[in-house]
């Protein structure tokens, strides 16, 4: 008897041959990896337009994750429950596929592409002369990416509620568990966004106190290197005398105040070109913590006042034992360490924001490049579903592992290629970007994806039976998070790590499936 297919739509072709249905994955596939395209372009252009925010925090997230969430969504409404429940194994594979990919491949590959010379335990920006040294050279990254591998961490929460009973070995309410941890899940989606909204402005915040603590430093090392003698005395306290001459030299007109200009000139003979200094908003900072009187100028005592207490603050706000106090040492070491907490701040600007031409003709065609992904995505997700399955039946491999392997190609390959290309600009900003959007991007997996799976599970009355997939994600998604979490610099052998964990999560997913009979 010939074996028969079913056309998805009635009219779009299907075979229950193995190479017809490779072949039709392969369609099906570029298809998906053109939606991705296009809801790509389109939100970029859109973000151009609008700027971060709303559109940065909100869209640009979910729009990708939808070519997943839509493979995700019809892998578990086709046909029947029996239907759904086999077909849902696509879902869990792309899902878990994901993850691992972006966070092993293509983190790797950032870091091998993207490496410079460490010094310092800082990788020096377009500065590569050590080849492959494993820790000479690597990739640094900005706090605010250390941040988003924390989130990113934090965000496998829901699978941890999900796999609960089968954890404690409890049969009876596992529909009820998959409800809650669909609330977790989308509570965390909603917390995530809200974050990606505010982080701008919380950035700026931080930003502007990190260059307020330089300008502080700064100024402190200057006076220093002025002074005859210590700015301080043994017991931590300013030194009057020293602080007084240094004074008089900088109130050019001998009047008896620092003015605004007089302040203003130090300033700007300090030369703070490596932090983008804007020279007023430096001045209104220092005549804030100087002049206690709201006068607009700075007398003798509110000098030696102000500078006691940035030499206080330079000191970790404590007194000093007296040979460091005596030596001042304190001060190269605060020179530093301001100039550090800038570095890991990631300032951005410096840099030149062009103008978007035609912004009207441009937001249509940014809306029309969604819409065009979005149909596509909506159109195909369901075909390539049906091509996996068939596959599978064909070939004997489980849906699972062809999901894992072949669809993130489809739907993630856009951007993993975007993220190696920009990461080869060999700089903190850049490499700082690529790895924020890699973990955001399986954020958005952890939270978006997984609610449309479990929202699935429970109103199909679906069995959660993905125990090994679950521990894969948690695996990886625990390491790269903690590595995030605790260093802001990437050796090269990093990269080594993230290669060894892809087939390692292969290999532990067929073990645990096969071999201990965990599914």
């Amino acid at each position: 008897a010939e074996e028969s297919c079913e056309q998805t739509y009635g009219f779009l072709p299907c075979t229950s041959t193995a190479l017809g249905n490779l072949f039709l994955i392969l369609v099906y596939g570029y298809l998906m990896f053109s939606a991705a395209r296009y809801l790509s372009s389109g939100s970029e252009l859109l973000l151009e337009i609008l700027g971060p925010g709303i559109v940065g925090g909100l869209f640009l997230p979910i729009l990708g994750a939808l070519p997943d969430a839509m493979l995700i969504l019809v892998s578990g409404l086709s046909g029947s429950v029996e239907t759904a429940q086999s077909q849902v194994s696509v879902g869990i594979g792309l899902l878990a596929g994901s993850t691992v990919m972006l966070l092993t491949v293509i983190w790797g590959s950032c870091i091998l592409v993207g490496k410079c010379d460490i010094e310092n335990s800082i990788a020096i920006d377009s500065k590569d002369t050590k080849g492959f040294n494993l820790t000479g050279s690597g990739v640094t990254t900005d706090i605010w990416t250390s941040y988003a591998g924390i989130i990113m961490a934090v965000s496998v929460i829901p699978f941890v509620v999900v796999q609960l009973p089968q954890i404690l070995n409890i049969n009876s309410g596992r529909h009820l568990v998959v409800l809650i941890a669909l609330i977790v899940s989308v509570s965390l989606l909603l917390s995530y966004c809200l974050y990606q909204i505010f982080q701008p402005w919380v950035q700026r915040r931080r930003l502007a106190y990190a260059k307020h603590k330089h300008v502080i430093s700064g100024i402190l090392m200057n006076l220093k290197k002025r002074a005859l003698g210590r700015l301080s005395n043994e017991d931590g306290e300013p030194n009057i005398e020293v602080l007084k001459k240094l004074f008089d030299a900088i109130d050019g007109n001998d009047n008896g105040y620092l003015s605004r200009s007089e302040l203003k000139a130090l300033i700007v003979g300090i030369r703070f070109d490596e932090i983008n200094l804007d020279e007023e908003d430096a001045l209104e900072k220092v005549m804030k913590d100087f002049d206690v009187s709201l006068d607009s100028r700075i007398d003798l005592n509110e000098f030696v006042s102000g500078v006691g207490k940035w030499l206080g603050e330079a000191r970790g706000g404590t007194a000093a034992p007296a040979a460091r106090t005596g030596t001042m040492k304190y001060l190269d070491d605060f020179h530093i360490q301001t100039r550090r907490e800038h570095d890991l701040l990631g300032d951005q600007s410096d840099e030149v924001v062009e103008g978007v031409e035609n912004p009207r003709s441009n937001s249509i065609k940014a809306v029309l490049l969604l819409l065009l992904g979005t149909a596509i995505a909506a159109a195909f997700a369901d075909p390539l579903v049906d091509a996996v399955d068939n596959f599978s039946a064909a070939t004997s491999i489980p849906t699972f592992f062809i999901s894992f392997v072949a669809l993130p190609l489809a739907t993630n390959s856009s951007e993993a290629v975007s993220a190696v290309i920009f990461a080869t600009r060999k700089k903190l900003r850049s490499a700082s970007l690529t790895f924020s959007e890699l973990y955001g991007a399986v954020t958005m997996n952890n939270v978006l994806c997984l609610s449309v799976f479990l929202a699935i599970v429970y109103v199909r009355g679906l069995v959660w039976d993905f125990s090994s997939e679950v521990l894969v994600i948690l695996m990886v998604c625990v390491v790269m998070g903690v590595f995030a979490s605790v260093r802001t610099t990437f050796p090269l052998w990093t990269s080594l790590l993230a290669f060894a964990l892809y087939p390692v999560s292969l290999a532990l997913v067929y073990v645990l499936d096969y071999q201990f009979g965990w599914s």
